[in-house]
């Protein structure tokens, strides 16, 4: 199920940050950049690298939280609350009433990036701890409430696509270099095929019902689109750990070609030597030159409009998560992707063949096909009665 293309929605918004180029990229953006590209996650870190209150407040917008909103501000308080109950009784922190009840909530974002105004670095690991507990509670609250909550997937993913494709339509308008970008809904024959392929894979554990993919110009305009992506669209703490398939930025080349990048290198907070090998993440089913950057990402949806009416709290949590995977590839390997054995209806065929032999074990396959291991030309399409015993 196809969502359409951006070329649908017509740019709007007038607040968007600039695009930066590859010497504009500090050492937030290298961070973050890394993170995503590695499949690592947020949780260990040991701090992070905001410089301002604005910074803070971008970033919280993009969990779809606002300061200057009331609920929301309430919502941040007891999730702090919470984490500081956690850490005092589970393991017995001592924790100063600065970090533990903060004139705001920004305050412990920049202790956590070493931004004490008067004693650089203060409660710096404190603050770091503090705010992985707040962003594991406010996820187990978001995925509670929409086990909860009567919203229909297709209603989320019609939310989330909205959002996605203005965003990327902006980003065309103003000149970012993408070249293709379309977002699709994957049907429910897809799911059962992904689901019986990958053995430890299970229903609930299906990560890309939601697909978008995005091309851009040239390789080096990947990581840049992806940057602008984390500034405008989600914030790096919701991109989904060991979900990554990076067979297309090779990030330790990618900081040695570029001067101001080389420079940040020994600041960053793991070597950068520990890269991931990319047969690692390679898709089994994907063409031997076939190269990609796939990743997931838990997008954050306001579902306000689905809650009583009548509820007094203040601090309800309101957002839910809604697993979205992002594919991006330059416009030439894209070509490449599509040529010979790695084009998308071969990976279907290894696919399909992989769930065959699964499902086929010592039971039936569709007639003629126990004698093709390759299947180059199964379609899927048999009846009931074409099936035989197989003598496997």
């Amino acid at each position: 199920m196809s969502f359409g293309t951006f070329d649908n929605f017509d740019g709007q918004q007038t607040d968007l940050p600039p695009f930066h180029t590859m010497d504009e990229l500090g050492l937030r953006e290298l961070e973050q950049l890394r993170l995503i590209l590695r499949g690592d996650s947020v949780v260990d870190w040991r701090h992070l690298n905001f410089s301002s209150r604005s910074q803070v407040d971008d970033f919280l917008r993009l969990h779809l939280l606002e300061h200057d909103d009331a609920n929301d501000r309430a919502l941040m308080r007891r999730l702090l609350k919470e984490a500081v109950d956690y850490l005092r009784s589970t393991y017995h922190y001592r924790i100063a009433d600065a970090v533990a009840e903060p004139f705001e909530v920004q305050d412990l974002f920049l202790y956590a990036s070493g931004r004490h105004p008067r004693r650089p670095g203060l409660y710096r690991k404190i603050a770091c701890i503090i705010l992985k507990i707040v962003y594991v509670i406010h996820h187990m609250e978001g995925r509670e409430l929409l086990a909860r909550t009567p919203v229909a997937t297709q209603a989320l993913a019609r939310t989330v696509d909205d959002r996605i494709m203005r965003t990327l339509s902006d980003m065309k308008s103003r000149g970012c270099p993408i070249v293709e970008a379309s977002g699709s809904l994957k049907t429910q024959h897809s799911l059962i095929t992904k689901v019986i392929a990958k053995r430890d894979t299970v229903a609930a554990q299906v990560y890309d019902r939601v697909r978008y993919r995005i091309v851009t110009k040239k390789r080096e305009d990947v990581v840049l689109v992806l940057d602008y992506l984390l500034r405008t669209l989600f914030p790096f703490t919701l991109v989904v750990p060991s979900q990554t398939e990076n067979s297309l930025i090779d990030f330790e080349k990618m900081v040695a070609e570029h001067d101001n990048l080389r420079a940040l290198g020994p600041s960053l907070q793991e070597p950068i030597e520990q890269a991931r090998d990319v047969a690692q993440t390679m898709n089994p089913f994907s063409g031997k030159s076939f190269r990609v950057l796939n990743f997931v990402v838990d997008m954050p949806v306001r579902i306000d409009a689905f809650l009583p009416a009548d509820d007094p709290r203040p601090d309800r949590p309101r957002t839910v998560f809604n697993w979205v995977e992002f594919q991006m590839v330059d416009e030439a390997q894209a070509e490449e992707n599509e040529r010979g054995e790695n084009s998308h209806d071969r990976y279907k065929e290894r696919q399909r063949q992989k769930v065959l032999t699964r499902l086929s074990r010592g039971l039936v396959v569709p007639k003629g096909l126990a004698r093709l291991p390759e299947m180059q030309d199964w379609t899927g399409d048999y009846e009931e009665e074409e099936l035989e015993d197989s003598e496997e």
